[in-house]
């Protein structure tokens, strides 16, 4: 058998149990597979490039750019979706924040009013639904439907949000691309339609990329500010592709005018800075973790798989659709029963007392309601063991 480059199946239940964050630390007595972080450790790449930012024992001020241009995580970025994407776009319209969500709020904050319409597809991303309704905006659902015959699985009724905008005007798209939960990935088709939509109600799109590195072939990733480019904020991290979500870093490419402009109207510090470590991190992890990155995406399409055989085994009434991207797997758990009776709204508390954490399918959205979120970005003897004890609430 061939070595792989990277080994993630040496992990114990008993390592992960030591670990301080919340992944682990939440719920000591169970198995966590909810919160979107990886069991594995750091890429070498990114653990050397912190060591030897350490090593030159200058941990003062960093001598980078203006807040327009940013740290040397910009350049790496810039140069990565040109590469990766085909997309080409200009330091001056990029900004770094300190996560996803903090620009979605900003963008919400400076370009939309009480009141306001926000689509989403939904179920969708928990912190999206908090962020709207801090806003004062509502929320307009675009609903996914399971869909035999789409590629991966979900599809969603864009004639139907036609006739809502037509009734209801809104103003912004919140889109996650890939899609959270679902791993549903936008074709290219699909993003024209979006595009499209966008331009005939005048919607500013707000992009979550953040999952655009972790898709399975043969599907790939199209930003779609390649299709709309003067209405797209466009927000990228590394934190989900390379499990460095406690760095705290994101990047914001505003193609639009008006977002760029509402986002350069509000006081020079009010949104913090770009943490040294985070930036050095991160410019690792886009110039020298791809081999990493192609090694864990292997194996998290394989725990992907493996999942869905589990299940079939021990678990027959969940409803599963292996994802086309990201390391969630959606589980529609509304035909499971225990002791003749169903799991209720929320079955991840059911699955919480046979000792596995889920993430709580309510939480995204009305359509969530009978789900659970499953993260198996672990290894297949954990995997298997988390499927284990969920199996014993079989009836």
């Amino acid at each position: 058998m061939t070595s792989l480059p990277f080994d993630f199946e040496s992990i114990s239940l008993d390592w992960l149990h030591t670990k301080p964050g919340a992944k682990w630390n939440r719920t000591p007595e169970a198995i966590a597979a909810w919160v979107a972080d990886m069991d594995f450790a750091p890429a070498p790449a990114i653990t050397a490039a912190l060591t030897r930012a350490i090593e030159t024992a200058d941990l003062g001020y960093p001598d980078w750019r203006t807040i327009i241009g940013g740290s040397g995580a910009t350049d790496a970025f810039i140069e990565r979706c040109a590469a990766r994407y085909g997309w080409n776009i200009d330091a001056a319209e990029t900004r770094e924040f300190n996560d996803v969500v903090q620009v979605i709020q900003l963008v919400l904050h400076t370009c939309t009013s009480p009141g306001d319409g926000v689509v989403v597809h939904t179920p969708g991303y928990p912190p999206f639904f908090n962020s709207i309704d801090a806003s004062g905006c509502r929320v307009v659902p675009l609903r996914a439907q399971r869909t035999e015959s789409s590629p991966t699985g979900w599809s969603f009724d864009y004639d139907e949000l036609e006739a809502t905008l037509r009734a209801q005007p809104a103003k912004v798209l919140l889109l996650c691309n890939p899609q959270n939960p679902t791993g549903h990935v936008f074709p290219e088709a699909e993003l024209r339609t979006i595009s499209a939509l966008a331009e005939r109600h005048d919607l500013l799109i707000i992009s979550d990329e953040i999952h655009a590195d972790l898709i399975y072939a043969p599907f790939v990733h199209r930003p779609i500010a390649l299709f709309a480019p003067d209405r797209t904020v466009t927000i990228h991290a590394a934190s989900k592709a390379f499990n460095l979500a406690g760095m705290r870093y994101a990047i914001a490419h505003f193609g639009s005018p008006r977002a760029r402009k509402g986002a350069d109207a509000l006081p020079e510090h009010i949104l913090g800075a770009t943490n040294l470590m985070a930036a050095v991190a991160v410019e690792a992890a886009w110039r020298d973790g791809d081999e990493w990155l192609t090694a864990v995406t292997a194996h998290l399409g394989r725990q992907r798989l493996l999942l869905a055989e589990l299940l079939a085994e021990q678990l027959p009434d969940v409803g599963y659709v292996p994802p086309a991207a990201t390391y969630l797997a959606w589980l529609d758990c509304r035909a499971l029963e225990f002791d003749g009776e169903g799991l209720g709204d929320d079955p991840s508390q059911s699955f919480l007392a046979a000792g596995v954490r889920l993430s709580e399918g309510p939480n995204f959205g009305s359509e969530g309601i009978g789900f659970a979120r499953l993260n198996f970005a672990t290894s297949s003897t954990i995997l298997r063991e988390i499927v284990s004890r969920m199996a014993t609430l079989r009836g």
